[in-house]
């Protein structure tokens, strides 16, 4: 069953990059945001002539959003974020951190 957060966490979920995945091994919901940083590219249309991009899109269609956009702050009960760092996959870090967890009974 989905949580106020939880939608408000889904809301835009193609512009921000936010999905949750959850266990079927231990039932655990993972978070996870896409954090940009000064390299991601800017969205918008080239411009021939001057080879530079114009048309800037702002916020839509980045698929990440900044760290201070994050909602995985203590505010919202999060205590322990753990980043995968640049290039790397949140799935090889929840299946880290799954790992660690018990199984569920059946």
């Amino acid at each position: 069953m989905e949580t106020g957060f939880e939608k408000r966490f889904l809301v835009n979920r193609d512009d921000t990059g936010r999905f949750i995945v959850e266990s079927y091994r231990t039932g655990k919901k993972y978070f996870v945001e896409v954090i940009e940083d000064e390299r991601t590219p800017q969205w918008g249309d080239v411009n021939p002539v001057t080879k530079k991009v114009e048309g800037n899109y702002g916020g839509k269609y980045r698929g990440g959003i900044s760290e201070k956009e994050s909602l995985l702050t203590p505010e919202n009960g999060f205590t322990k974020v753990h980043y995968s760092g640049v290039g790397a996959s949140p799935f090889s870090v929840i299946d880290e951190l799954d790992a660690k967890l018990p199984t569920l009974e059946k």
